[in-house]
């Protein structure tokens, strides 16, 4: 099974704050980008609007600010060895 390959847009990012007001966790909702481009990445497991939805929640204090509103990233599915 070859990579599938989507790319999808950072929509929303809702920072958890604890009491102390220090970042706790980040939810970054992510959603498919379109295009017309016949030759796109997207084009290529999406015959028209490509649909896809994915929410992260992040609470590894080094991995925050990495994902921000409006930036643009590749998913690549590539099959897994199902020995982990």
């Amino acid at each position: 099974m070859s990579v599938l390959r989507c790319k999808v847009r950072v929509s929303e990012v809702l920072h958890s704050k604890d009491a102390d007001g220090t970042t706790s966790q980040e939810r970054v909702k992510l959603q498919a980008v379109y295009s017309q481009d016949a030759e796109s990445e997207n084009a290529k497991w999406s015959k028209w609007t490509p649909n896809a939805n994915f929410e992260l929640y992040i609470n590894n204090p080094d991995a925050f600010g990495k994902l921000s509103s409006g930036h643009e990233f590749f998913v690549d599915f590539t099959p897994a060895d199902d020995a982990e």
